[in-house]
């Protein structure tokens, strides 16, 4: 199948910022792509790197679009390099955009409900109150960044949260790879006596990629060690990542980013063969890549685990952007 080929650069600022152990982020930029088979039938996809997470650059993705003809082939977009795991999945998600897609990508996403979804809490005690406003959404999974602040400031913030948050919530603590050795067996421990105590009235479910990725092996450890579980996200941002870990013997929680891991007919074929334990991921991705996002987590998705898409609240909601975006560039 042959496709005209085209792409526009976007910027969406947050309206606060976001900050993790990897700094602070202002503004998310990506790239839309449409492509128009030869009966003329459109396809959209969305490139939206995150480098420090493990994917390429912007300006590599860039790069890639602007060195491809007008018109490209299936052969071409089945071929981009894995150094591009980001291009990988816009491009494939565009080739693949088809009926069950709405024809705009700014039509309203058939969204499961909130409490499908785990809703992102900013670090700090900015928390405390932020849930408030997720909760009457429909939220019932949360996700809290630590790693962040000094580790006694975070459990002072954390005791007041877990006291905070209604029964029967989930909780996920989210380090980023920030911890350390000690500081992650100290978050492990805490969790651990607060499950064996039995008064908590919610469920810490995991803490999520508490050391850097290259103490693999310290993460594994501790995932024998603890009754709190732990799920590896920068540790299998991409394809090749994941099928290592896995390979090393992670049987544990997968985080996967559908829009930096890489190709997802390969990404099905992984996940069919090995039937991991996962949970599904926003980039930051704005509704065209979220929609082929949502797909995969509806086709692969084992366990009812709650998936990370719960990040509208970080942005503005501007129901013309695409138009804009497309019409004036």
């Amino acid at each position: 199948m042959r496709y005209q080929f085209k792409f526009r650069p976007y910027q969406r600022r947050f309206l606060r910022s976001l900050t993790t152990n990897h700094g602070i982020w202002d503004v998310r930029e990506g790239i839309i792509l449409r492509l128009t088979d030869e009966s003329g039938k459109v396809g959209w996809g969305e490139i939206a790197p995150i480098s420090w997470f493990g994917s390429e650059t912007l300006e590599q993705a860039l790069d890639f679009c602007r060195q491809l003809p007008r018109e490209i082939t299936d052969q071409i977009i089945f071929s981009i390099p894995d150094e591009l795991p980001a291009c990988q999945f816009g491009f494939e998600s565009a080739q693949e955009w088809g009926s069950e897609f709405f024809s705009m990508p700014n039509a309203p996403c058939p969204m499961p409900h909130a409490q499908s979804f785990s809703g992102l809490l900013p670090s700090g005690e900015v928390a405390l109150n932020q849930w408030k406003m997720l909760w009457q959404q429909g939220y019932r999974t949360f996700k809290w960044k630590i790693g962040v602040d000094a580790i006694a400031d975070e459990l002072k913030i954390f005791e007041s949260l877990i006291h905070t948050l209604p029964a029967f919530t989930k909780l996920r603590l989210d380090a980023n790879g920030g911890l350390s050795y000690e500081e992650a067996n100290l978050w492990l421990r805490t969790c651990d006596n607060l499950k064996a105590n039995g008064e908590l009235p919610l469920e810490i479910e995991f803490i999520e990629q508490p050391l850097p990725v290259e103490q693999f092996q310290g993460m594994l450890e501790l995932s024998t060690s603890y009754e709190t579980a732990i799920a590896l996200d920068e540790s299998v941002a991409t394809l090749g990542q994941l099928a290592a870990c896995h390979q090393q013997g992670w049987r544990g929680i997968f985080v996967i980013k559908p829009g930096i891991v890489g190709s997802p007919s390969r990404l099905r074929k992984f996940c069919h063969q090995h039937q991991i334990d996962t949970v599904f991921s926003s980039v930051f991705e704005t509704a065209i890549a979220r929609l082929a996002a949502l797909q995969l987590a509806a086709e692969l998705s084992r366990n009812n685990r709650a998936i990370g898409f719960g990040i509208d609240h970080f942005f503005e909601q501007e129901e013309t952007w695409f138009q804009t975006l497309w019409n004036d560039l």
